[in-house]
């Protein structure tokens, strides 16, 4: 039990660290969940700061979930999937709860795209090439981020059971889809609407004011 809380703890404080908020308070001086879609992740960091901040945001939320990950293989001496890859699932949980919901920001972050490939990359860098892939194609596919986030949450579920990786890490990565599902609800009502915002298009906006 002691070692399933520090595992915990150890994640969730990694997920707090929340770039965009951090970044935008000090830089700008403004809060990024009151600009464009309102929350504190890389995408809306993109759209509301531009390309350069929103790469760096996402750069740091990826390595936030491969640090967090790194140091509870150091302290249980994990090194290959068979051992103990429960622990490794919990941490990545709760660096995405953490940074979807920071105490400190009442609870409102951002949705954990970055994060969850900074965990895939942490628990097997296989895992997070084909997750990179997998968002990075929906996402130009269907122009939006939200469906390729979608996707790459989906992906960890099939895999994990493809890969028969144990009830723990099934039931942590179905929790993930709902929790990426819930999350995105307002971003795929607008898409229903044809109201979302394309990647392209904001991409292109932004260039170009450059």
């Amino acid at each position: 039990m002691k070692s399933y809380l520090l595992v915990i703890i150890i994640g969730y404080l990694f997920g707090c660290l929340q770039w965009s908020y951090i970044f935008s308070k000090t830089f700008l001086n403004v809060d990024i969940r009151t600009l464009g879609a309102g929350n504190a992740g890389a995408s809306n960091t993109v759209i509301s700061l531009g390309w350069k901040w929103g790469v760096l945001v996402a750069i740091l939320d990826i390595l936030k979930a491969i640090i967090s990950i790194l140091v509870i293989r150091y302290l249980f001496k994990i090194s290959h999937l068979s051992e103990s890859v429960f622990l490794l699932y919990l941490n990545g949980l709760f660096v995405i709860l953490g940074h979807d919901f920071p105490f400190f920001m009442g609870f409102r972050g951002g949705k954990g795209a970055a994060s969850l490939l900074g965990m895939l990359i942490g628990v097997d860098y296989r895992f997070g090439l084909l997750g990179f892939l997998i968002i990075l194609l929906i996402t130009v596919f269907t122009d939006y981020i939200a469906l390729g986030t979608i996707a790459m949450n989906l992906f960890l579920l099939l895999a994990t059971i493809y890969f028969n990786l144990g009830l723990g890490p099934i039931i942590i990565s179905a929790l993930l889809v709902i929790i990426a599902i819930y999350l995105h609800i307002p971003n795929i009502k607008r898409i229903r609407d044809k109201e979302e915002k394309g990647l392209r298009g904001t991409l292109k906006k932004k260039i170009k004011n450059i």
